[in-house]
């Protein structure tokens, strides 16, 4: 075991605080990981404050874990000291299953992904994130940051990125598809940027037209405010895929108005709320409302090379360990672009 500093709330909404948590033994397999910067993701405010229901504390957050590799177990074959890696939301699963065998682990049926966070791993201890100094990862849950990526960069790509990288391959966005992402914030200009890249038309749906310069230059062809109801109306049955990041209730007869047919509205926000249908919307064009969770491993992988290969990681405003809840508070203001990257070395 080894004692390391870390950032955990308490008990269910209360604040971010110094405090020191247990990591285990690197075992035959594991990876002991130097964490170098964490991602700050809208999930990890979910659950600190139990919106997506009841947690598990002292919770540690933080499942966009960029960092370097210091020890490693003795059967390990992927990972050697000095490697740069990354770990996302999942720190392991069955394995045995048939999503889990076809590399889909983060859908495993096995009793679940376990969670880098908010989870109990199967020694029967919880698990605990990136706001953290350091991790002991299994080998086969652990990805490789390639040398083209800046770390910091590269951190909220293990959650951001394959979030949406993950549907729009998916749902085959590319050359002559049209692709709307809804909500220009962590998510949204991480859909932005790879839509972008994998050669789709990209529109961007959001609530004003404050972010307009900046979905501009970081990809999109077009940009719409939804509060603007002349919107709806000019782009009816224009668009292929909508991927929506936008974790709040949606009119979601509105925006499925605005698929062609078969059209599909893909859902990666997760409100805390149930939201409302119309099924006629769906019916009428024989549209699909869909969700995506994350990715799986090599998925994953594939996501980091990709955007290596392009050149691009997240857009990040790097913050020490201090400014946690601060950030907190600025996210749900929206107020961030487009992504809190901790440097855990001020931890």
């Amino acid at each position: 075991m080894t004692t390391v500093a870390a950032y955990a709330a308490p008990s269910a909404k209360a604040p971010l605080e110094r405090t020191t948590i247990e990591r285990r033994a690197v075992g035959e397999f594991d990876v002991l990981i130097d964490i170098k910067f964490a991602g700050i993701c809208h999930s990890d405010i979910h659950q600190a404050r139990e919106g997506w229901g009841e947690a598990i504390f002292p919770m540690v957050p933080g499942h966009e874990i960029a960092g370097v590799v210091s020890e490693v177990g003795p059967g390990v074959t992927k990972f050697a000291v000095g490697d740069r890696v990354g770990v996302g939301c999942m720190v392991d699963s069955c394995r045995e299953c048939e999503n889990c065998k076809a590399g889909l682990e983060q859908y495993c049926t096995g009793g679940g992904m376990v969670g880098t966070y908010n989870a109990v791993g199967k020694d029967g201890e919880p698990t605990y994130g990136g706001y953290s100094q350091k991790i002991v990862v299994d080998e086969n849950y652990v990805v490789r940051v390639p040398d083209g990526l800046a770390l910091d960069v590269a951190a909220p790509l293990l959650c951001a990125g394959i979030t949406t990288y993950s549907p729009l391959k998916h749902w085959n966005a590319g050359p002559g598809k049209k692709v709307a992402v809804l909500g220009m914030g962590g998510l949204g200009h991480m859909g932005v940027k790879i839509a972008h890249a994998l050669g789709a038309e990209v529109t961007v749906l959001s609530q004003s037209l404050r972010k307009k310069d900046d979905g501009l230059r970081l990809g999109a062809d077009h940009y719409y405010a939804t509060s603007d109801p002349e919107t709806f109306k000019k782009l009816a049955g224009t668009f292929d895929v909508i991927l929506s990041t936008v974790s709040a209730p949606l009119n979601l007869d509105a925006y499925l108005s605005l698929l062609r047919t078969d059209g599909a509205f893909v859902n990666v926000g997760a409100p805390e709320e149930p939201v409302a249908l119309n099924l006629f919307s769906v019916i009428g064009g024989r549209k699909t409302l869909a969700g995506s969770g994350i990715g799986g491993i090599q998925e994953t992988q594939e996501m980091l090379d990709f955007c290596a290969a392009h050149g691009f990681g997240a857009e990040i405003e790097l913050i020490s360990a201090s400014e946690i809840n601060d950030a907190y508070e600025r996210v749900l203001a929206s107020d961030v672009r487009y992504r809190f990257v901790i440097d855990t070395a001020t931890i």
